[in-house]
């Protein structure tokens, strides 16, 4: 299809969003939302990585937002991020507080009233996204601001950490969904995928923030 500049529409999205990628490079990241689970049972290589992840984010000064919680990878973000010298804001339902599920270490704490505000919050506090495995919670925090970005209402770099092949059968589902026409095959690029958290921590930099005017591609 071609849009009312001459343009396909493939080749429409490939300049706005080279644009949009070196006007990314010229912004400086200031806080980034981090997704991951709160279980302590997971294997230690998730751990080691949300450790790094937390040590090189606050060596760069940089600001978490995440859930608050005191267990799991949540909690080795906060720590390693607080030890290495940056600021974490927690961002937790009050529900949540009255369990004594907090982390009460953290530089800002944000109490709200429920789940779907908190979510709202920290997209708004935050200039990246990084998800870390996790469970449902995780899985869910990760597709909804997939959707906000695909129609035009979170605009920020999102990075998949793909530990251990984790989020495998995520990205196959992705892919499926493209194949059977579910998606638009632009819409992959809603995403960045990493390895190790050095790369995602390089990836927040250089992805492209999305362009508001794209969400005119998000239906199929």
């Amino acid at each position: 299809m071609v849009s009312g500049d001459g343009l396909s529409k493939p080749l429409c999205f490939k300049i706005i969003m080279q644009k949009r990628k070196m006007e990314r490079e010229r912004n400086k990241i200031t806080s980034v939302c981090v997704y991951c689970a709160s279980s302590t049972q997971v294997a230690s290589a998730y751990r080691e990585a949300a450790t790094e992840l937390g040590r090189l984010l606050g060596e760069r000064n940089l600001r978490v937002i995440n859930g608050a919680g005191n267990s799991g990878l949540m909690c080795a973000v906060s720590d390693a991020t607080l030890a290495a010298g940056g600021t974490v804001t927690g961002v937790i339902p009050r529900f949540m507080v009255e369990q004594d599920w907090c982390h009460k270490g953290l530089t800002d704490l944000v109490e709200v009233d429920s789940m779907h505000e908190r979510k709202q919050r920290m997209a708004d506090l935050s200039d990246a996204v990084i998800a870390l495995p996790g469970g449902c919670g995780t899985l869910e925090e990760l597709l909804e601001v997939i959707t906000w970005k695909q129609l035009g209402l979170y605009l920020n770099p999102i990075v998949i950490l793909n530990i251990n092949g984790y989020f495998d059968p995520l990205l196959e589902m992705f892919r499926r969904a493209v194949d059977e026409h579910f998606m638009r095959p632009q819409h992959a690029a809603l995403w960045a995928v990493a390895s190790t958290p050095a790369e995602a921590v390089e990836l927040i930099y250089s992805e492209p923030v999305w362009d508001a005017s794209l969400r005119k591609q998000a239906l199929v």
